[in-house]
């Protein structure tokens, strides 16, 4: 049963922006998936899951 769409939360080494990637565009995104959309740096990992309280803080990366 699924409760919506899933994501991946990243915050950025480089910049600190947090940033959001919704699950289904993995391959869409492909080699890209996780990097941050202002700097292109790889972001770093902080959790996964359905959209939760704390969702205002992150910018959600779309096609």
């Amino acid at each position: 049963m699924s409760w919506g769409p899933g994501f991946f939360y990243y915050r950025c080494p480089s910049c600190g922006k947090k940033f959001m990637y919704a699950q289904d565009l993995m391959v869409e995104f492909g080699a890209d998936y996780g990097k941050c959309p202002f700097c292109g740096t790889m972001g770093e990992y902080v959790k996964d899951g359905p959209r939760g309280l704390d969702d205002a803080e992150y910018f959600e990366v779309e096609e």
